[in-house]
């Protein structure tokens, strides 16, 4: 393989930090070789993400064999046969010169080094140069999803089963409103049916706010999230979340704060457990962080403003090696679904007829699954590629520019791999791309159309859309919602320039929102950015400082202060119940002659006793070293139990602010006023962990001379 001029322009931008657009077919693949090889000299390491793991492990397979030869080590960030890998086994991948992975392993490797209780449990290095394959879908398009991990389950409501029944009650508009925003919320009426059907009088007591929980999340369930559009159900058990932008599978991606559960109810599945969230990030914060970050897409400059504000990246426009051939033809608008079906089967039908691939596209599986049907009942073999034919997308891509063949996909069929033509396809035209809808973002648009006419190559994009598209029906003008009335007449194409235009309009004031999403949940979530630093932080000084530069005695004291000023009336009660709930279970209670209206005395009894029982932990220590490792995990165990409980909290509260609309507040300041408050809280039950974590401790001696410790 030898780079042609414009990919070696291309690995010129990437090694100036620079998102390159290269159109699909230009060898994205090659170029990327460059940068990543001298990055990789540096000896800090390189890395390459892409969208999946079939692109990463194909990239690193094919392009490994130059690595290799030029002496450097290349390796891919997961196990292609799926098995567990441990901290040793990451350790080496992060270690190789060049690494392709996908941006959701190294986000959740990210997450899991910072869970880390050794030294030993920890494997990745400071991230040093980053190439992000498919920049913009990596960086806009999943920015505002968090990458979260799980942990304990909590308690499952029992009111999930019976807010689920009440929703076929209720009727839209009297009962329940929704807006273009996709907020949905009960009317005046809607909550006396709530009362009325639980047969309660006072609906806001204080005491029913699990009830208001779940039907909420009910009513969100079944007016926000549709099957085969947000949601797929995989063997008839399990719900699979689709990304919005390509209709693919979010692996491993479960909603928050019981919705998944609301919407599993919704179609009478197994209820899965609703976990706290453990950690958590985005990728805006993760790749924040990266010391030199760059990319690659076909379709970047549309959101070069976002791009530089956001992560500041300046995008380079690389010329094609053939100039582009591809013919775009006119969009074609009718005034009603049906007559936008009709006349893109009679497309298909006639390219068909001229023995052209077709590639169709739908902006979602349910759609997909209707022209498919319609395609079978005309006689046209096809193949259909969605979420739910994933894991065979490279062998029906493969296959779609072949003489003949039609593919019906939704907008997934625009990343990755090529379409290449078979023989005698030039000669007839081309790949035919047709899709069935405006897509929800131009750059989306623009990947689809650059399915066809790769490297020079003939084809055609055209797109048929009706006033019933959803795009229009969600963002058009109110005229534009009502002309289509005016239409009585079937296979009436309608070629006004003033409707066009408001169409498009549509599509611009889509991209327009989703990029205000993306600034909204950034802003949302420098909150927890600026947390987890901290929290990140001060876990790595207690695991690679050798001496624990943590003042314990000061924070213990600021523990027996709070508990001394949150009693109304100090007791010896209260004094024996705190001493064996957080320092000790067998110390001899001698405090007949403390004064216990003097708050330093009493603060000053609990620390002698909290010494005791540090001091009686001390005949398991043989050297200084197993001391301070006990603290360090001790530490470590504080911070992470009272950080798992924040993250947890500032992720429901992310879902509950949205609600103080209604109020008139604005939520972003509610949400930081209250991530505060949660933060204070959280530094707050550190101290109170700690204690509990040091204290309470039970060091326990194996056989073989192995010390366990044991937490309450």
């Amino acid at each position: 393989m030898y780079p042609y001029d414009v990919q070696v322009l291309g690995a010129i931008a990437i090694f100036d930090e620079q998102i390159a657009e290269m159109k699909t077919g230009e060898g994205k693949t090659l170029t990327a070789t460059m940068p990543l090889y001298l990055y990789a000299l540096t000896g800090e390491g390189a890395i390459l993400v892409t969208p999946n793991e079939y692109l990463a492990y194909r990239d690193a397979t094919e392009m490994g064999k130059v690595y290799k030869w030029m002496g450097l080590s290349v390796n891919v960030g997961f196990s292609k046969d799926k098995e567990e890998l441990t901290a040793n086994d990451k350790r080496k991948l992060y270690e190789s010169d060049i690494l392709y992975t996908t941006n959701s392993v190294l986000g959740f490797d990210y997450l899991q080094e910072n869970l880390a209780n050794s030294i030993e449990d920890e494997f990745m290095r400071p991230l040093n140069f980053v190439l992000v394959d498919e920049a913009d879908a990596v960086l806009l398009d999943e920015a505002t999803t968090p990458l979260i991990i799980s942990g304990s389950p909590r308690v499952q409501s029992n009111l999930i089963g019976v807010s689920d029944e009440l929703m076929y009650f209720l009727e839209e508009s009297s009962d329940y409103r929704s807006d273009d925003e996709e907020h949905t919320w009960f009317t005046k009426n809607g909550y006396q049916k709530i009362a009325n059907f639980f047969n309660i009088k006072n609906l806001f007591n204080g005491e029913h706010t699990d009830l208001l929980r779940t039907t909420n999340l009910a009513l969100r369930a079944h007016q926000r999230f549709n099957l085969n559009k947000d949601y797929v159900i995989v063997d008839n058990k399990k719900v699979e979340l689709l990304d919005k932008q390509n209709g693919r599978i979010l692996k491993g991606m479960k909603m928050q704060a019981g919705q998944h559960q609301a919407i599993e109810m919704k179609e009478q599945l197994e209820l899965s457990s609703d976990m706290r969230a453990v950690a958590s990030v985005t990728y805006q914060s993760l790749f924040q962080q990266v010391k030199h970050l760059a990319g690659m897409t076909g379709t970047a400059k549309a959101a070069e403003n976002e791009f530089v504000s956001s992560y500041n990246l300046g995008v380079v426009k690389i010329p094609p090696h053939k100039p582009s051939i591809r013919v775009d033809l006119p969009t074609k608008i009718y005034p009603h679904q049906s007559d936008k079906i009709l006349a893109a089967l009679q497309e298909v039908k006639h390219l068909h007829g001229l023995g052209r691939p077709v590639l169709l596209v739908s902006a979602n599986v349910e759609v997909s699954e209707l022209f498919s049907e319609l395609l079978f009942q005309i006689g046209i073999p096809h193949s259909v590629l969605n979420a739910k034919s994933a894991a065979k997308e490279a062998e029906i891509i493969k296959l779609a520019g072949q003489a003949g063949n039609v593919t019906v996909a939704t907008s997934m069929a625009g990343r990755g791999t090529d379409i290449k033509l078979g023989p005698g396809v030039s000669e007839l035209g081309g790949l035919a791309v047709i899709t069935t809808e405006l897509m929800p973002s131009i750059r989306i648009e623009q990947q689809l159309m650059g399915r066809a006419g790769r490297q020079g190559n003939p084809g055609t994009s055209q797109a048929f859309v009706s006033l019933e598209d959803e795009l229009v029906e969600k963002f058009g003008a109110e005229w534009l919602k009502k002309v289509k009335n005016k239409f009585k007449n079937k296979d009436n194409q309608i070629k006004s320039y003033r409707i066009q235009h408001a169409i498009f309009e549509c599509q611009r004031y889509s991209d327009e929102q989703q990029m205000l999403q993306r600034q909204k949940s950034h802003e949302m979530d420098m909150s927890v950015h600026f947390q987890r630093n901290l929290v990140y932080k001060f876990r790595k000084s207690l695991l690679h400082q050798d001496n624990i530069n943590f003042d314990i005695e000061a924070n213990m004291r600021d523990e027996f202060h709070r508990f001394y000023r949150s009693c109304e009336s100090i007791s010896m009660n209260n004094l024996k119940l705190y001493i064996s709930d957080n320092l000790s279970y067998t110390h001899n209670i001698k405090f007949n002659e403390l004064n216990l209206n003097d708050e330093d005395k009493v603060v000053d009894y609990l620390w002698k006793v909290a010494q005791a029982e540090l001091k009686s932990k001390e005949v398991f220590f043989k050297t200084q070293q197993e001391k301070k490792r006990f603290y360090r995990i001790a530490i470590l165990r504080a911070i992470d139990n009272s950080w798992v409980k924040e993250v947890d909290t500032l992720d429901q509260l992310r879902i509950l602010v949205s609600s103080r609309t209604a109020a008139q507040r604005n939520p972003m300041f509610e949400y930081h006023k209250e991530a505060y408050r949660a933060f204070i809280n959280m530094q707050i039950d550190f101290k109170k962990q700690m204690v509990q974590a040091l204290c309470l401790s039970n060091i326990v001696v194996q056989k073989d001379g192995r010390k366990d410790i044991y937490f309450v």
